[in-house]
């Protein structure tokens, strides 16, 4: 995009942000992040959520700076100036399989749609409980960070049906490779970002989608070339949108696998890491 002829051309970039962790720390969004953002959008630069979340636990605490699209579900959503470009809910057969075996061992588990987060009547205090101890470790603004996933909490009774793109499980009697295993081969689990860690919790996706795969539509929407896109990450979600983008950038104190596909690290949101880093590729 030119500015005039003969003048320097600049390169106006997309910029793809992971929420938890990396845009915003248990939900809290530091100012200096909003500021960043906003200073980059009137820079010229195109800003993106681009989050396991569904849009049901986006609220406009996390929202708020003012974003020219959000990547959710993990790259199975799309949506652009209200617009929704891509949709990719479980298939029936394989949504059938995944809560079939969820409920033969009682696991704990919600449902992410667009528009709404299911829970099983019998497990929702368990959930809530799960909710409440995460939010407990937060430094500040633990009760508008929990809202965020049980504020848009709907019962969902056996032989109900309801569309969704995504499940996190906050407590399996059985490993979540065991019951990935059962679901069948379609499916697969990364770690989950609002859970106890370890083997019994993670977030059931569609194999083969990935947050990549909503980086790529995005920037097919705006014209912008792969190698002029940005992506920022901490988690194991982050992986192939941090090895598609032009430049990946991982949050400090990510795993070993992700820090060694990145470009380059930036500061975690306890200390503005956005922020600086923005300065720093002088994209403010």
């Amino acid at each position: 995009m030119n500015a005039e002829p003969n003048a320097p051309t600049k390169t106006f970039h997309a910029i793809f942000l992971d929420v938890d962790g990396t845009y915003a720390d248990y939900g809290v969004v530091p100012e200096a992040h909003v500021q960043a953002v906003r200073d980059a959008r009137a820079a010229g630069h195109k800003v993106l959520i681009c989050t396991g979340r569904p849009m049901a636990m986006l609220p406009q605490s996390i929202l708020g700076a003012g974003f020219d699209g959000i990547v959710a579900s993990a790259g199975a959503y799309l949506e652009i100036n209200g617009e929704i470009l891509v949709n990719n809910g479980f298939p029936t057969d394989l949504a059938t399989r995944a809560l079939a075996a969820l409920d033969e061992h009682d696991a704990v588990y919600i449902l992410e749609s667009p528009d709404a987060v299911y829970v099983r009547p019998a497990a929702e205090a368990r959930l809530r409980a799960h909710v409440a101890a995460h939010y407990e470790n937060a430094p500040e603004g633990a009760a508008a960070g929990s809202s965020s996933i049980i504020g848009h909490l709907k019962s969902l009774d056996q032989g109900s049906t309801a569309a969704f793109a995504k499940i996190s499980v906050f407590e399996s009697p059985i490993p979540m490779a065991e019951l990935v295993a059962q679901i069948g081969s379609d499916i697969d689990v990364v770690a989950n970002s609002i859970a106890a860690e370890g083997p019994h919790a993670g977030e059931l996706f569609q194999r083969g989608i990935s947050k990549a795969d909503g980086v790529a539509a995005a920037l097919a929407h705006f014209g912008i070339d792969r190698a002029d896109s940005i992506a920022f990450g901490d988690g194991q979600n982050d992986l192939e949108m941090l090895a598609y983008a032009g430049l990946g950038v991982a949050i400090e104190g990510s795993s070993a696998e992700l820090l060694a596909i990145a470009d380059r690290t930036a500061l975690p949101p306890s200390r503005n890491g956005i922020a600086a880093a923005f300065a720093e590729l002088g994209l403010l």
